[in-house]
């Protein structure tokens, strides 16, 4: 099985930064549950400050049909409504509405 390391930042917005993590406490299980199913494990979110790190990786061999498959989830939708007004573009090469950036990978010790 070929595993694919993916890695993203964001910032949180500092006023909702405790509901950031009052959230994360206690992940929804359907999410977790689609994640899974959508060939998604390992999932990681750190924190520093007001920037969040995420890190997962992937064991499917369709990335983007299982993220895909993954925005069109209803609960995960729902779970996005509360989640995304709490995170703001990192960085100042930010596009417009990008909030989570994907981080390019330079290492790997295996």
């Amino acid at each position: 099985m070929t595993v694919q390391r993916y890695a993203f930042v964001v910032n949180v917005v500092p006023d909702l930064r405790d509901e950031y993590l009052r959230l994360h406490a206690a992940v929804w299980p359907q999410v977790e549950e689609t994640l899974r199913a959508c060939n998604i494990t390992n999932y990681t979110i750190f924190i520093l400050e007001d920037t969040l790190f995420a890190y997962y990786e992937y064991v499917g061999t369709d990335h983007a049909r299982d993220l895909e498959l993954v925005g069109h989830d209803p609960v995960t939708r729902e779970w996005w409504t509360h989640t995304d007004p709490c995170q703001t573009a990192f960085g100042r090469d930010a596009q417009e509405g990008e909030r989570w950036r994907a981080m390019r990978e330079v290492w790997h010790l295996s």
